[in-house]
């Protein structure tokens, strides 16, 4: 069953190629949304997909990124709304 997951990832996440690895990994796992980041040096992100996958592009970005390092991350999981038919960088 697909379900939606918002976050707001903090720590070392602008600069360091953090939405290009979201965006890479989220589609690895065919997992959809977008990513961007936002003015207080945080990243947000919207996901969809397999709970399973959604889980698992999260531990991907916390535990391989190679540059990013996450202190925390702000999540809220809800009802799919099916609204993306891939992941984008915004």
């Amino acid at each position: 069953m697909k379900i939606r997951a918002e976050a707001i990832f903090r720590g070392r996440v602008q600069g360091v190629h953090f939405r290009d690895y979201t965006r890479r990994f989220a589609r690895r796992k065919g997992v959809n949304g977008w990513v961007r980041n936002l003015p207080d040096g945080t990243v947000e992100a919207t996901f969809e997909g397999e709970k399973e996958n959604i889980e698992e592009v999260i531990r991907m970005l916390r535990d391989e990124h190679p540059f990013a390092r996450v202190d925390k991350i702000d999540l809220a999981w809800s009802i799919c709304l099916n609204q993306f038919d891939r992941f984008d960088i915004k």
